[in-house]
């Protein structure tokens, strides 16, 4: 008798009530594979991006989802660095394997798996695992951030910009964080921003510029794409960096890359993560230093909403609204 799982597929693109709960086959792990039983899955803004058609499925029906948390409760033939009853926790970035992970229990390639320690609990897990990878590729690699730099950060109260606020401070950074309304202001400071500005209140680039003797910062994390574009590129200084890394409000529309000449010589770069975890040796460097900076409380991962995985839609509604901070979690 086949096996069976409960998932969350989408059958067509659109808002969040075409997500939907189906009965799927649950298939034995094959050679380099493991069954996992997942207990909590990572809700992530390109989730929204995939269910709306914004980043198109390879087929329809599919099971959304890039991350989560679960036990080991089958290993394939090859597989000797997780056992049967592992915790571990993973994520594709949206892109590394299939999406699926709004589900019960998987069947996937064990390379993505890390092995948890005891003090990560699963939902700390499940929230932190795309976006701390994320924080990590950009603040040592897309811009090594250290001691004297004074940067910016778009959505400084969301999942990644709050790990990215906590992370750079810790590394001596000065962090101006920009959010979008007086409500989510005090998540942002409480992240470890030393300033923070609020877009609907704030005039940002003569704040950002005054707040650097008129210089603008070298860099900007932007994650919200087409309403923060300009303003960005504005805060920068005389060949600053520009690093969108996601899109919230939606894509960045064509421009005339000569304006950069003319604005300073500036930099813009879009930093995705399929290039910055290519294979298992990059993404355990970077689990582990990530693992390391939450274990010592360095950074702290605020998991501020829980949902069921049936009430999935309700979590969608959630993100979509701009309203949520920190990060949210599906519970199984």
């Amino acid at each position: 008798m086949t096996e069976t799982t409960r998932a969350i597929r989408v059958h067509e693109y659109g808002g969040p009530d075409v997500l939907q709960m189906d009965e799927i086959p649950l298939a034995a792990p094959g050679p380099g594979e493991v069954r996992l039983r997942h207990t909590a899955i990572g809700v992530n803004y390109a989730d929204i991006h995939t269910r709306n058609g914004r980043y198109p499925l390879p087929h329809l029906p599919s099971c959304l989802g890039s991350e989560g948390a679960g036990v080991v409760n089958a290993v394939g033939e090859g597989v000797d660095f997780v056992s049967v009853g592992d915790r571990v926790t993973y994520s594709s970035g949206g892109h590394a394997l299939p999406r699926g992970s709004y589900c019960e229990a998987r069947t996937m390639t064990a390379d993505r798996l890390i092995v948890l320690p005891d003090n990560i609990d699963d939902a700390t897990a499940a929230a932190m695992t795309t976006k701390g990878l994320t924080a990590h590729y950009l603040i040592h690699d897309v811009y090594p951030v250290g001691p004297g730099d004074t940067i910016a950060i778009h959505a400084a109260a969301g999942g990644v910009g709050q790990i990215l606020c906590q992370w750079a401070n810790h590394l001596g950074a000065r962090v101006i964080g920009i959010v979008g309304s007086e409500a989510k202001e005090k998540h942002a400071a409480n992240a470890g921003c030393h300033h923070t500005l609020v877009r609907d209140r704030d005039d940002v680039v003569a704040a950002v510029k005054s707040l650097t003797a008129g210089e603008g910062v070298p860099v900007v994390f932007d994650a919200v794409g087409a309403d923060t574009f300009e303003e960005s590129l504005h805060c920068l200084r005389p060949k600053g960096l520009l690093v969108s890394y996601g899109t919230a409000s939606g894509p960045i529309p064509p421009f005339d890359i000569f304006r950069l000449n003319h604005m300073g010589s500036l930099y813009v770069t879009s930093a995705a993560y399929l290039w910055h975890v290519r294979n298992r040796e990059e993404m355990l460097n970077r689990a582990q230093d990530l693992i390391d900076v939450v274990s010592r409380g360095v950074v702290n991962i605020p998991v501020e909403r829980r949902y069921p995985l049936a009430e999935v839609a309700e979590a969608h509604r959630d993100m979509e609204s701009r309203s949520t901070t920190g990060m949210s979690v599906l519970i199984v």
